[in-house]
């Protein structure tokens, strides 16, 4: 026995030995480490290296291969998180299919339109078929605060399209940057913070259980008091709990905005001429279709506004919210989408949660918002002429699918624990993911236009 330990210990000492042998034999003839050259530019240098070459391998072409699945596999998981919070997802897709499917970005870009309609779609048809009991047999859909904001949010988008062509592309990754940290931030303290309420209440609720079992007894009988009632009321509940018709009225109200908005884009087309009717290039009726936008949204705007209807504004800062906030969120919204070159919903939850709205209605209206301004740029691509287009629906159907299973997966979830900031944080972690993603790129290409050499100023829009 002692001869075979120690030829067992002989046997795993004497590879190491030789390794570190050789180790210092190589060391002696390379006066320098392999990790001194390793630089910060050479590394920065070497990652713009293998994007081109994942680019021009692929180009705008989309081959079935080993990467192209991998994407799949990635945009599934992503549009699955991405369909809880309500939220398209554009910030996960157009990175995954750049850095793993080796597509450029333009081409991602119309990948992306399609893969959040589809991903939208589930949300709204699985939003329209559930009846939530927390919210008195009606859906979680908001529909004045959506009828408040998609006006607003069309032209917040226009604008900041006009304004993505403007401002140096430094500027736009450091203002993306910057007001994503804050939304991240922002949206898990408020995660955590609905985490701690929705801990507190279950406590007050097992009290009360322990209360009535101990014997609150009213006229020999065991009888619930109105505290204990209220402790059965869900976390999250809506006033008015009387069961109301669907509302076709503001669905039709809302189709026609989206119409019209789209109406002037195919009227207008895009900045190159190409559009339904020949028009100039950026020129007077150009322009006067791009403003006649603004007071379309104004008129709208105003329209819902004059009807009095109660925004439904939970928690702790329901007291006292004027509802002209919603529209200008969904400018500023809006606007930030079409400079950063994603969809809005993933801007606007955040703000719809730090206003107080209630994470399920937050969620379920976004997705619906959502739903109009994916379509939209859908339709956009499919006029100009957009290539692989049975590829786009491959992967839209695949976010379909995504979405219906992460929807009822946390539907389930919060039915189960009661945990509506299972939501909240969803969205803090798509805005995470999006922020190191797209903030990443943003800067290797802004490193590419400077050791290039090339125009990093502000520029005209045509």
């Amino acid at each position: 026995m002692k001869i075979q330990n120690l030829l067992r210990w002989i046997s795993l000492t004497l590879p190491i030995f030789i390794i570190l042998t050789n180790q210092s034999q190589s060391h002696r003839t390379q006066p320098q480490p392999i990790l001194d050259n390793l630089t910060i530019d050479s590394f920065i240098n070497k990652t713009l290296q293998w994007k081109s070459r994942q680019i021009i391998f692929q180009g705008n072409k989309l081959k079935l291969s080993a990467s192209t699945v991998l994407a799949g596999v990635f945009c599934f998981i992503a549009a699955s998180i991405s369909s809880a919070g309500g939220i398209g997802g554009g910030g996960l897709f157009i990175p995954i299919l750049i850095i793993v499917a080796g597509l450029d970005l333009k081409t991602a870009s119309s990948f992306s339109a399609f893969m959040v309609t589809g991903g939208s779609i589930a949300n709204v048809m699985y939003n329209l078929c559930t009846k939530s009991a927390k919210f008195g047999g009606k859906t979680s859909i908001d529909y004045d605060l959506a009828l408040l904001s998609e006006p607003c949010m069309l032209l917040g988008v226009s604008v900041g399209v006009v304004f993505n062509l403007v401002l140096p592309e430094w500027l736009i990754t450091v203002l993306f940057a910057i007001f994503l940290v804050w939304s991240t931030f922002k949206t898990c303290r408020n995660g955590v913070g609905l985490w701690k309420m929705e801990s507190d209440q279950h406590q007050e609720t097992r009290n009360g259980y322990e209360k009535l079992e101990n014997g609150v007894i009213k006229n020999g009988t065991c009888g619930e008091s109105e505290e204990i009632k209220s402790l059965e009321e869900p976390l999250v509940g809506m006033e008015g709990k009387e069961k109301s018709r669907f509302p076709w009225k503001k669905l039709v109200v809302l189709i026609m905005v989206w119409f019209s908005f789209f109406l002037i884009y195919l009227l207008r087309g895009n900045r190159y001429g190409q559009g339904i009717i020949p028009m100039k290039p950026c020129g007077v009726g150009y322009w006067i279709l791009s403003l006649f936008q603004i007071p379309l949204a104004i008129a709208f705007t105003s329209w819902i506004l004059r009807r009095k209807v109660a925004i439904a504004c939970q928690g702790p800062k329901k007291q006292g919210v004027n509802k002209l906030i919603f529209p200008l969120m969904a400018l500023f919204a809006g606007g930030l989408g079409g400079v950063f070159g994603i969809g809005g919903g993933m801007l606007i939850s955040p703000l719809l949660l730090q206003v107080g709205i209630a994470p399920e209605v937050t969620a379920a209206t976004c997705s619906f918002m959502v739903f109009f301004s994916s379509i939209m740029s859908a339709f956009q691509y499919l006029l100009l002429g957009m290539e692989h287009t049975r590829t786009a629906l491959i992967f839209s159907v695949i976010c379909f699918v995504a979405s219906l299973l992460g929807l009822m997966v946390v539907q389930k979830a919060i039915k189960e624990f009661g945990r509506a900031s299972l939501i909240v944080f969803s969205v803090g972690i798509v805005m995470a993911l999006s922020a190191i993603l797209m903030t990443s790129f943003g800067a290797l290409d802004v490193w590419e236009d400077y050791s290039s050499g090339s125009y990093m100023g502000f520029k005209l829009p045509c």
